[in-house]
């Protein structure tokens, strides 16, 4: 396709007349998203009881009208806005979504395109198509910052999700070029989140905003309302004014767009464990060590981890004491890992985080920085590392980790993606989520989603 070098335009330009290389590139595209909608809509169900989604809830009680699209974890229905907030917001809770591109684009372009997409009676072809277009936009604005976003405070998922979603909405919408490029540029005034409230329930509201504010903005420009048309480049738009040195690329032309999609270079991560992603190869790192020489708490005189300076930026909460502040805890990782041999589900609680031979480990756990960065995900490091110092003087090495499994470098096959996506089902329906489906019913829906009709015959009862 033909793109200028005025960045709204070409953005807006795509949007209108998406093109995604060749037939089998776009199929393949949309295979990835897929795994995207499977992954999101398990984590959203497993996260539907997280005190943040219950005061969502609680908040938004008098939305009744107009019921738009439902919450897919309830028999309730809501504005499309508010149905991809709570929603988004429950595939966000638990930090167990899937990451990509610095930050999370699956848990806000999923619920955006099941709750506007259940308005418009699209079909779940229409819905990948919406999703790869969503992912490319991210993924032109993610690499022209040459900084980390996460080191200057900004929480790419809700900064650049909030314009992927208004991009993947207005591929639903078939807006013209005209009304894409305001609907961008309302996004991009709306875009924002705050690496500062990582480990409280505002993290996962991000993920909530990004969905209902992506919709909003394509809404409005429906509509009418109208924005500037250089809101991206300009010297005192978006890109700038997420760019503390001033110096991401404003100004060259964004001809990726419309060939050979991105999301076939850098993929979709899924997530092994129900942590910040920032500590996921520590985690293999350590319970491989663990398994292969027998560990035991006595056995540990020191953990020295090293990972991205990012990373580390992230990884915040030194001396956690719930479950939720141990999402963002290297030392709580690494003694979970060794007490209970797994970071899962059943480890973040305040329960678990509390016990005495937990706490006892995070003093013996410290952080060593490699500044090589990773260039597909601009957040890590290269490769991450675990060095165990033993009481008996002996050193154990996990050597340098390059992915951790799960990785787009190391994907889950299919019978991994499925067990993921049925224990988040069976632990949701644990905590008293009334499903109407079998957690296999709901997911041969989903994983055929190409061939599905409706998005309205996902959630049926």
């Amino acid at each position: 396709m033909t793109t200028t070098h005025h960045l709204t335009k070409s953005l807006a330009q795509y949007v209108a007349k998406p093109t995604f290389g060749s037939v089998q590139a776009q199929a393949q595209a949309m295979a990835i998203a897929n795994l995207g909608f499977i992954d999101t809509i398990g984590t959203m169900m497993a996260g539907s009881k997280e005190p943040v989604v219950q005061l969502l809830m609680a908040h938004y009680e008098k939305y009744q009208t107009p019921q738009e699209a439902p919450l897919g974890f309830a028999n309730v229905f809501k504005p499309a806005p508010i149905a991809a907030c709570i929603n988004a917001t429950a595939g966000h809770a638990l930090d167990y979504d899937d990451v990509a591109m610095s930050g999370h684009p699956s848990v806000v372009l999923v619920p955006a395109i099941l709750a506007e997409g259940h308005c418009l009676n699209a079909s779940g072809e229409q819905a990948l198509q919406a999703y790869v277009v969503g992912y490319e936009v991210w993924s032109e604005l993610v690499y022209r910052e040459p900084g980390k976003y996460h080191l200057k405070g900004w929480h790419p998922t809700g900064v650049l999700g909030t314009v992927a979603v208004a991009a993947a909405v207005s591929v639903l919408h078939q807006l013209n070029e005209e009304q894409a490029s305001n609907a961008l540029a309302i996004a991009a005034s709306m875009a924002s989140g705050l690496v500062a409230n990582f480990g409280s329930m505002t993290k996962p509201l991000h993920a909530g905003r990004a969905a209902a504010n992506g919709i909003e903005a394509v809404r409005l420009a429906k509509i009418g309302v109208t924005a500037s048309p250089d809101a991206f480049e300009h010297s005192a738009g978006y890109l700038n004014a997420l760019s503390v040195k001033q110096d991401a690329d404003r100004l060259s032309a964004a001809d990726r767009l419309g060939q050979q999609p991105r999301i076939l270079e850098t993929g979709l991560s899924i997530k092994r464990y129900p942590i910040c992603y920032s500590c996921h190869r520590t985690v293999d790192g350590m319970l491989d060590l663990v398994a292969a020489h027998n560990l035991t708490p006595s056995d540990i005189d020191h953990i020295t981890c090293t990972i991205g300076p990012a990373q580390a930026s992230m990884l915040r909460n030194h001396r956690p004491q719930t479950g939720l502040e141990a999402k963002f805890s290297i030392e709580f990782a690494m003694a979970s890992a060794v007490v209970k041999r797994d970071v899962g589900l059943r480890q973040l609680t305040d329960e678990f985080v509390l016990q005495p031979a937990v706490q006892a480990l995070f003093e013996k756990v410290s952080v060593q920085i490699n500044e090589e960065p990773c260039p597909l995900e601009p957040c890590l490091a290269l490769t991450d590392r675990v060095v165990v110092t033993l009481t008996d003087g002996r050193s154990l090495d996990s050597g340098p980790i390059r992915f951790p499994l799960g990785n787009a470098g190391k994907p889950l096959d299919e019978a991994g993606m499925r067990a993921k996506f049925i224990d988040c089902l069976e632990s949701a329906k644990a905590l008293g989520v009334d499903l109407p489906f079998t957690a296999q019913t709901l997911y041969s829906r989903v994983s055929r989603l190409e061939s599905i009709h409706s998005l309205k015959s996902i959630f049926e009862r």
